[in-house]
Parts: C-alpha cells; structure tokens; sequence
C-alpha cells in the first residue's frame, strides 16, 4: 500500500514533526522582544528582591541605611532567639485552625449543591463576602464579639453561668481567637473552590452509586470525597501558604499595645516587628528568608504526599 493511497504524501510526517518543534535560532529576537516584559516584571519584582534579601542577612544594617558586614551572626541570633520558634509554632498552631475550615467546607458545599435547593446562589455569596472584606473590618467586628466586658460571646455564655475570658489580652485564648477568626474569615474561599469542583462530578457516578443501594453517606464518602480530592488539594495549598503569611488579621485584632500580643504573634509579625520597628534590616532579611523556606518545605511537602490520597481522573 503506498503514501498516496493512505491519505498521507510521502514525507509528510516528517514535515509535521519539524513543524510541531518550537523556535528556533532563525526565528532572532523575536521570542525574547515577546516575552522580555513578563521575564523584566519577574526578574524585578520576585528574583532580585530575593537576592538582595539574601545578601542582606549577611550585613548589620543601621535605621540611616548603614550597613556593615556581619557575617553569619544574624542567623546564629535567629538560632537562638526564643521569641522565634515561639512565632513559628504560633503560625503552625493558626494554621491548623484554619485548616479545620477545609472539611467544614466540604460539608457545606455540598449541602448547598444539592438539587432543587433555593437561594443556593445567594447562601454561597454571604459565605463569600467575609474572603474579600477588608482585614480591618473583620477585625473590629470580632473585636466587639470578644470583648471581655460587654462582648456578644461572654454575653451568650453568662446566659449559661459562665464567666467568659478577655478572649484577646489573654495569652493562650488570644490564639485560639485568632484562629478561630481566621478560620470564619477563609471560609468562603474554600467553599466557592469546592462548589465548583462539586460541578465537574458526573452524575453518572451517583446514580451508579444508587444502583448499588448506596445511601446519601455513602454516596459521599465513596463518590463525593475521592472526585473532590483534587479541589481540595487546591484549598489545603492555599490556605496554608495565606496561614503562614498572617499578619493583617493579628495586627488589628491585638493591637500594638496588648499585654499577649508576644506570646501570639507570628514570623510575618516578628518581620514586620524587626525590620520596621526596630530597625534591624539584616535581622528581618534572616526572618524572611526563613519564612520562605518554611513555606517552601511545608509546600513541598504536600505535593510529594499528594500523590497517596489525591484522585485525579
């Protein structure tokens, strides 16, 4: 059977791999001129940064911009600061909290995605709203709520003989509270993200599921949660890395002048403390070099893991 009568000239296949190659080096400049103001926008914005951040946590930097070479004494100081390893088992411990977000919104998505429920759009716009207000809004907010005299929370647990804390200025219940905001105000991200992988689920699934007799938990358990892996997946991801760079929600909600402010406050917070307060540029340039490497590890960490419960179809 010849070239010509399967449709096919003969050299045509290798005529399609060479036009299936990328650029070449008779295609010049023009490549780069394309992409030059995305490779200019990195390059200046995320990879010198870096570098010059680097090259900070080697100098003793003064508040005029001073800067002497230090060597590695800002990292042995970081070694040995406990206020460090405080704020990372803080960022840790809130992170955690938010986390506990994510089934409570698996759960929720999908009791707002089951057929025939009303105002189902509006349900996943209010549980929306708290991921896009301001932090200093949210702040206020659960500032009247944990409020120790006249605060909704300890008012509902007086109801019930309780004599509720100062749920901020405590140390220990500070970060609890925290969390707990943090957890409220991430909420609604997680939902919309898994509302939307809920949608890509075929139903065929299901009703395969009711063939077998399997009931409504059933259903979820086997059908729901492995086709949602991947969204969740997703969720975990971000809602950690946003964790680990908490510092807006703390700043409002303790106040620079709150007596547990040192014992909640976390890496971002210790940065911002360093390198704005104090002045110490090359100290704050260690801090945020270990933040990145904390987050790098930590999210490394969850790709190489994701392959045992991740169900990618």
């Amino acid at each position: 059977m010849t070239a010509e009568t399967e449709g096919l000239a003969p050299g045509a296949g290798r005529t399609s791999a060479k036009r299936r190659r990328g650029p070449s080096s008779r295609d010049g400049f023009w490549p780069w001129l394309f992409l030059s103001p995305i490779l200019i926008g990195m390059g200046a914005f995320y990879l010198w940064p870096i570098v010059q951040t680097f090259y900070n946590t080697f100098m003793s930097i003064g508040p005029f911009g001073s800067a002497e070479f230090a060597g590695l004494d800002n990292y042995r100081k970081l070694l040995a600061e406990p206020d460090f390893l405080r704020s990372v088992l803080n960022t840790i411990i809130y992170a955690g909290i938010v986390l506990l977000g994510v089934p409570m919104a698996i759960v929720i998505s999908s009791l707002l995605n089951r057929p025939g429920l009303r105002f189902a759009t509006l349900y996943r716009t209010l549980f929306f709203m708290p991921y896009v207000a301001m932090p200093t809004a949210i702040a206020l907010v659960w500032r009247t709520i944990y409020n120790g005299d006249f605060g909704i929370l300890n008012t509902f647990l007086a109801a019930f003989g309780i004599d509720g804390p100062h749920w901020i200025s405590t140390p220990g219940y500070s970060l609890a509270a925290l969390g707990a905001m943090g957890l409220w105000s991430a909420l609604g991200f997680s939902l919309i993200i898994l509302s939307a992988g809920l949608q890509n689920i075929p139903t065929e699934l299901y009703e395969a599921a009711q063939l077998d007799g399997a009931g409504q938990w059933r259903q979820f358990i086997s059908v729901t949660v492995p086709m949602l892996t991947p969204s969740i997946f997703l969720v975990v991801v971000v809602t950690s890395i946003n964790a680990f760079q908490l510092f807006d929600l703390l700043f409002a909600l303790m106040g620079p002048s709150n007596p547990a402010l040192r014992q909640t406050q976390s890496m971002v917070f210790m940065f911002y403390e360093q390198g704005f307060i104090i002045n110490d540029k090359g100290y704050a340039s260690v801090i945020a070099m270990a933040i990145m490497v904390i987050v790098a590890l930590f999210t490394l960490v969850q790709f190489r893991l994701q392959n045992r419960w991740v169900n990618y179809v």
